[in-house]
């Protein structure tokens, strides 16, 4: 028997002519992004699969097209519940262990915060200043500018000599 002969070659000449008209179905019962996906595995279906002739070939895809969207729904949807169990069961801290850093964690990190505070004043007021609130505050350049009397090229400045000064305390540090 030939490809051309074979039973499910109707199968593929319908999938061939109607292969818009799957994608919209699926992109129109929500497959959105994954339609071409779902296209694609019709077509790998009906290719590998030893059917007798199909009296209504349209119908066949469309069925398998829908059948195939519901499976990757449930399957995505089970995955999701998976995970969600998963993260429930494994969320919050290990036997043992806290969340909360050690005291000894908590002193190196109040040293290092005064050791960069102490840096940034070393850099002057201004400087330290308008760090502080550009990066600290959340404080938009312009904003700083305008508020100390500056040029934006002063606050721009003065940000690279404080990220030049953190960048080599940082090297240091190391």
């Amino acid at each position: 028997m030939t490809a051309e002969t074979s039973p499910t070659a109707g199968l593929e000449a319908a999938f061939l002519e109607h292969r818009e008209k799957l994608l919209r179905f699926l992109r129109a019962r929500g497959a959105g992004d994954a339609a071409e996906d779902l296209v694609q595995e019709v077509w790998l279906k009906i290719s590998d699969s030893r059917l007798g002739p199909v009296a209504s070939p349209l119908s066949y895809l469309f069925r398998t097209a829908d059948l195939l969207m519901i499976d990757r729904f449930r399957s995505t949807r089970q995955a999701d519940v998976r995970d969600r169990d998963w993260s429930d069961v494994n969320a919050g801290d290990p036997p043992g262990v806290s969340a909360e850093p050690s005291a000894e964690r908590r002193m190196a990190a109040a040293q290092e915060a005064a050791s960069v505070l102490a840096l940034l004043d070393g850099l002057g007021t201004r400087t330290a200043t308008i760090f502080r609130r550009h990066r600290i505050e959340g404080t938009a350049q312009k904003v700083v500018a305008a508020e100390m009397g500056l040029s934006l090229s002063t606050v721009e400045s003065d940000l690279r000599i404080a990220y030049r000064a953190l960048a080599e305390w940082k090297e240091r540090s190391k």
